[in-house]
């Protein structure tokens, strides 16, 4: 009796161009970044474009014999939650690896780096009084969630407006509140990055906690994967570092790293973290292998920089229209259009071979839709010619 409403929103969003459609697609390891596409008809052979396994760790020997190890030793799950059943040694030394990759004293496994910016951002509210959120325009999903989820008051500033910013941090001190800044370091719809010392300066000026995102940094810069924060040498100055282990470390889960009192405080009320099933030990042992491998090979970093830098300057060439304030490895085509985004996808896909999901609204701002690339070490320059060919096909 209330299917009426579910229709009428899945008939909006196909209206507006905003419906997703989940493609059925079938990894291959060992031959990464070329996968298998179920359509409708037959399956199809492709080369998927827009991973955020920006290393191809998920398909790394040492990983997943890690991973086949810990099965082998452990069984499929944690047991529990950590207080009950799940803290395992595998949980542990995670933790400590997380800790010293971020040079920071402490670390908290979480099932996701969304659940970990959730739950840390409400239980910041929790703890310190009189907070107010002090949060970058185009912060994503789960920092935006976290906050409203927190009930704490917040302050939203234009994306990487400085002069915003510090106007936000002044009314914070007029009222008597405590501001908490939250920004990412690598916005991954874009391709930019944020001005973190500026924003760190500004924080010391008006005693701000930070409280940075580097999920699309982590593994990818600094010296030995540590993130954005480490390649400028800033980790000491950031309050608490959010990271994933589901992009540049090939697996799943989410952490953040601090002070031991931060961490423990959080551990104690953060009901995302104590309530729910820890993360699997097998996929722990395939993180603290990744985690291992990237710190002692730089060069796979040096490789996935280069192709980055390569495509772009294939794409210029072409006139094909990436994001003019891209600066990192991520490579978003500006189609600027919800169903032409969704037309040239399905080309490239049933006609080419290329697999590039659309970004619709509200993922981006309505009108600004793009095909978001994300090159790896493993694309090599026959892919990149065939790539940009394909884009000046369907973008006529």
């Amino acid at each position: 009796m209330f299917n009426k409403y579910f229709d009428q929103v899945i008939d909006q969003y196909k209206d507006d161009g905003r419906y997703r459609v989940f493609n059925d697609i079938l990894r291959e390891r060992g031959d990464f970044p070329r996968s298998i596409w179920y359509g409708k008809y037959a399956p199809k052979n492709i080369i998927n474009w827009c991973s955020n396994d920006y290393l191809g760790q998920g398909q790394n020997d040492y990983v997943v014999s890690a991973m086949h190890s810990a099965l082998d030793q452990t069984g499929s799950g944690s047991g529990g939650t950590r207080n009950i059943g799940g803290n395992t040694h595998y949980h542990v030394t995670l933790e400590k690896e997380l800790a010293t990759l971020h040079q920071k004293e402490n670390a908290l496994l979480f099932t996701s780096a969304y659940v970990a910016n959730e739950w840390t951002l409400i239980a910041l509210n929790r703890i310190i009084p009189n907070v107010c959120f002090v949060s970058d325009s185009k912060n994503h999903a789960s920092l935006i969630v976290g906050i409203n989820h927190s009930k704490a008051d917040k302050t939203v500033f234009e994306h990487n407006n400085m002069e915003e910013l510090e106007l936000a941090l002044q009314t914070c001190q007029m009222s008597n509140q405590t501001p908490i800044i939250v920004f990412e370091s690598v916005y991954s719809m874009d391709g930019d990055i944020s001005p973190i010392e500026e924003i760190l300066d500004l924080a010391d000026k008006y005693k701000a906690m930070t409280y940075i995102d580097e999920v699309h940094a982590v593994g990818l810069y600094g010296e030995t994967g540590g993130g954005y924060c480490q390649k400028l040498g800033l980790s000491d100055r950031v309050d608490i570092i959010n990271g994933t282990l589901g992009k540049a470390f090939g697996v799943q889960g989410g952490y953040i790293v601090s002070d031991s009192s931060i961490i423990d405080g959080i551990r104690c009320v953060a009901s995302g973290f104590i309530f729910t099933t820890s993360t699997s030990p097998v996929i722990c042992a395939g993180a603290l292998a990744s985690i291992r491998y990237l710190r002692d090979n730089p060069r796979l970093r040096a490789q996935h920089q280069e192709r980055a830098a390569k495509l772009k300057e294939m794409l210029a060439d072409a006139n094909i229209p990436v994001h003019e304030n891209s600066c990192t490895h991520i490579v978003p085509v500006m189609i600027n259009d919800a169903f032409k985004c969704k037309e040239a996808s399905d080309r490239l896909l049933n006609e080419f071979g290329i697999y590039i999901q659309p970004i619709n609204s509200p993922t981006v701002q309505a009108g600004t839709e793009r095909l978001r690339i994300a090159p790896t070490p493993y694309h090599d320059d026959v892919m990149m010619i065939q790539l940009v060919q394909a884009l000046k096909e369907v973008l006529k």
